[in-house]
């Protein structure tokens, strides 16, 4: 384990002290809605949260209800059609298998309809306060260019990151580098590293330059 990791991972938590947008409290809005926030923004989510939830208050009514009703309370998020047809099944799921409550290890979550790692690992962390790191594309390009990883899956980023730090940093990964990642090292070839708090343990070469105009 490095120092460099550690001290990237602690002034990040200092500029990013809120919440994470889909640390919802209880399990079952953190997993519903980290399904939903799929190839969506979390704030689109966020906006038709509430009343989804007014609408669909527990899993038997989540269960019983058509695709169509399901898709017709979330149609203004993409790929809403399959996320429905994911939420009714996961929903069934969890009456079925779980006794109607949300598991709380990887090997369960992974087993649910819509749920991979990356979900699994967010309710883990924001409604279990279980260790977890949640490899999204923030986290995955971040970790690159930092030069904490080499791995080309979101498996192989969330295994050398765990290498890389104390299990207490875990859980902070995700939820600071997701807002970093919106806000400063964002996408593309040009990251705004003249207002990087963390450039002076980056790896990322060369570093851009504050724009002139």
């Amino acid at each position: 384990m490095s120092q460099r990791e550690i001290r990237t991972v602690q002034a990040l938590m200092k500029r990013y002290p809120q919440k994470a947008d889909m640390d919802l409290g209880k399990a079952p809005d953190s997993l519903l809605a980290t399904i939903m926030s799929a190839r969506t923004t979390d704030v689109q989510v966020r906006k038709i949260f509430p009343a989804f939830r007014k609408k669909f208050t527990n899993w038997k009514r989540l269960a019983a209800a058509s695709e169509s009703e399901i898709a017709r309370s979330i149609n203004s998020i993409g790929m809403y059609r399959t996320k429905a047809r994911m939420i009714k099944a996961l929903a069934q799921k969890i009456i079925r298998d779980f006794d109607g409550k949300v598991p709380d290890t990887m090997e369960e979550l992974i087993t649910l309809p819509g749920v991979g790692r990356k979900t699994a690992s967010c309710v883990l962390a924001y409604a279990f306060h279980k260790p977890a790191v949640a490899v999204d594309t923030h986290v995955f390009r971040i970790a690159h260019r930092l030069g904490w990883v080499k791995g080309n899956t979101p498996e192989k980023v969330e295994a050398e990151i765990k290498n890389s730090l104390p299990e207490k940093y875990w859980s902070e990964v995700n939820r600071t580098m997701v807002r970093f990642g919106r806000e400063i090292c964002v996408g593309g070839r040009k990251p705004k590293c003249w207002m990087c708090p963390v450039a002076k343990w980056c790896a990322f070469r060369p570093k851009t330059p504050k724009p002139t105009i």
